[in-house]
């Protein structure tokens, strides 16, 4: 690591020779391969954009000219170059982020790392720079093919193309993938403009010949120069970027640093909107990479770095057991369909894909496309289920609204990696879909609590032809079943206080299941009595729950979800709603970014652990008996002995 380790700025490229720069080059795809095999991340596309982001920075000035990555799946190599080199706690505490982050480095722009936004964060810096008189700065937004399938690209080019002098260089990393083989019109207009030799090269040639025949041979050329529109898309069809007023530079090879700087210097002294065509290999330089047809290891675990295989096997995931039953599901009925954005794998619908080819649709990056196709698909007779990750149903939340719940249909949201997921940060937490969710009339939620509720809740959810369901489970491997031990109206009680009302009256909601029986214990051990019951359905609060809750002193919500609007506040509407006046605590997550960490450590920081919980409750309680003392050290000690 010779080269890499003396980079400690953009600006130490410059000096650099070519023969240099391709040894650099080397350098970092090894440094990714063994960082990131020790940490888990996202390897496949940093490992594809090593010359662009070399050849970006040599280019252009940052952080004065701005550099902007859409997602930012392909933020580490950049990260290098600005000087962040130790990635031994990368995605973890107080280690360096997965994603770029303005904490970091003045050289990181945007946070969000939800795809197809960057081109509007373009535009508005570009605008910004013309309206101060910047001149002298310019703004360059890397997007991939995949990231162009969201409509939001589409609208902020629409835009971008109206200001033919206002200067805004647009790169496209194509690699023919988002996490998989990039689909639909669009990826089949880049594969054109990737096999067919450009109409400017077409002209030179043409031009050369031309300008020596005598006579004709110039107002023949300006004949076919100004006749270009239609030859151009004779010739290589890149016309849907400059009808816009696009100028469009490329295919241009990826992973050749001199072709790419050349490509970017023109593009830079170009005095308006460019787009730069850059072709890359998702994966390159690390054959396990190479040869994953899957998602050429877009996001990884720890892995073995010679072999690539995992280092551990874990149990069964929520999204296999979701995935499973989906191929139950549609052997049993013809009428159910399926819809990723552009996320077959991750969110488990590959086997059912294998299995019904014709019964599922992959649309893209493109959630609000998704949710009112499944209304149409719905409404045509067939039950649509739309398997997205928590966080990613926020983009679609209008659609949801006006184009599923108002019109009845029955459409079925699948949301993956529901609550905290931790490591992959702020952007990615599933928070907010119990809170968002809340106010649309007619729809239900439901949150399991284990494998076999996953299963069930499904087949429930599937069942409903009138109105928007909602099935949301979490991140990772799967725990034990938690067995009901009674049932009161549609809640599975899961401890029953023998004898008289029990105090305290636990709701549960979903993969929490398993802390709110130890929550029980510890109350238990301070002689507070307890019923925990999971409603299975959150929305609509089950019409027994107030009549429960009165016969209880304190009720308390467990949930992992933002506190505001979500579940807790259902439970304290519908008590008020039944003139139920009995105390309610409801715990969840705070409303606030919450900084990447492991899912314990986020859990531990925001208070949503049992003996936290345990510990405020017994407080409750004490008031309740006129008691002010608050809690000491004997919940800590009970909680040992609960995990022992």
């Amino acid at each position: 690591m010779a080269l890499l380790t003396r980079i400690t700025g953009p600006r130490d490229l410059d000096r650099l020779s070519p023969e240099q720069l391709d040894r650099l080059a080397a350098e970092i795809r090894s440094f990714l391969v063994d960082a990131v095999s020790k940490t888990g991340g996202h390897l496949g596309p940093n490992l594809g954009v090593v010359e662009l982001t070399i050849a970006l920075h040599r280019v252009f000035d940052s952080p004065t000219d701005k550099v902007l990555f859409d997602t930012g799946h392909q933020s580490y190599v950049h990260k290098l170059l600005t000087g962040r080199q130790d990635f031994s706690r990368l995605r973890s505490k107080e280690g360096l982020s997965g994603y770029p982050s303005r904490a970091e480095s003045e050289h990181d722009v945007i946070e969000n790392s939800h795809a197809s936004t960057v081109l509007s964060w373009a535009d508005g810096l570009a605008k910004a720079n013309q309206v101060l008189g910047r001149d002298d700065r310019h703004v360059v937004a890397v997007i991939g093919d995949g990231a162009l399938t969201g409509g939001m690209a589409w609208e902020a080019l629409n835009n971008i193309a109206v200001a033919k002098d206002r200067p805004l260089v647009i790169v496209v990393n194509d690699n023919e993938r988002s996490y998989e083989p990039t689909i639909g019109g669009l990826a089949n207009h880049l594969a054109t403009l990737r096999t067919t030799d450009g109409y400017e090269r077409f002209l030179a040639r043409g031009k050369d010949l031309l300008e020596r025949t005598p006579v004709v041979g110039k107002p023949l050329y300006e004949t076919l120069h100004g006749a270009k529109k239609g030859l151009k898309d004779f010739i290589a069809p890149q016309g849907m970027f400059e009808d816009l007023g696009l100028k469009y530079v490329g295919p241009i090879d990826g992973h050749d640093i001199e072709a790419l700087e050349s490509a970017l210097q023109r593009a830079k002294r170009f005095n308006g909107p460019v787009i730069v065509h850059c072709l890359t290999q998702k994966g390159r330089g690390y054959k396990p990479a190479e040869q994953h047809e899957g998602d050429r290891f877009h996001g990884i675990g720890v892995i073995h770095p010679d072999t690539g295989l995992p280092v551990s096997a874990g149990g069964a995931s929520w999204t296999s057991v979701f995935g499973d039953e989906m191929v139950r599901l549609g052997h049993e009925r013809p009428d159910i369909v399926a819809i990723t954005a552009a996320m077959m794998q991750p969110v488990g619908l590959g086997k059912f894909a294998k299995e019904f080819p014709d019964r599922v649709y992959d649309v893209g990056i493109a959630e609000q496309h998704a949710a009112t196709s499944a209304a149409g698909l719905a409404t045509g007779g067939l039950h649509p289920v739309f398997a997205v990750y928590a966080t990613f149903l926020n983009r679609a939340f209008d659609q949801v609204l006006m184009d599923v719940a108002l019109h009845k249909c029955g459409v079925t949201f699948v949301l993956d990696r529901a609550g905290v997921t931790g490591d992959d940060g702020a952007s990615h937490n599933g928070m907010w879909d119990m809170s968002i969710l809340q106010v649309v009339p007619g729809l239900r939620i439901a949150a399991p609590r284990d494998a076999d509720q996953v299963r069930a809740q499904l087949r429930e959810a599937v069942e409903v032809k009138d109105a928007p369901t909602v099935v949301r489970y979490s991140k990772g491997t799967v725990g034990p079943a938690v067995e009901a031990v009674g049932r009161i109206g549609g809640m599975d009680v899961l401890r029953r206080h023998d004898g008289k009302a029990a105090d305290v009256l636990i709701v549960s909601v979903g993969a929490l299941a398993t802390m709110c029986l130890e929550i029980a214990d510890l109350l238990d051990k301070q002689g507070i009595s307890t019923t925990v019951v999971d409603p299975r359905w959150v929305k609509p609060v089950d019409e027994e729950l107030p009549g429960l809750a009165q016969r209880h002193r304190v009720v308390v919500t467990v949930e992992d979800n933002g506190r505001t609007g979500g579940v807790g506040s259902a439970v304290a509407q519908a008590l008020r709603d039944a003139g139920v006046d009995v105390p309610l605590r409801d715990f969840g997550i705070p409303q606030r970014f919450l900084d990447h960490a492991s899912r314990k450590e986020v859990m531990a920081e925001i208070g949503l652990t049992a003996p936290d919980i345990a510990r405020q409750v017994t407080g409750l309680v004490a008031r309740l008996d006129g008691r002010f003392e608050e809690p000491g050290d004997d919940i800590a000690v009970a909680a040992e002995a609960v995990r022992d």
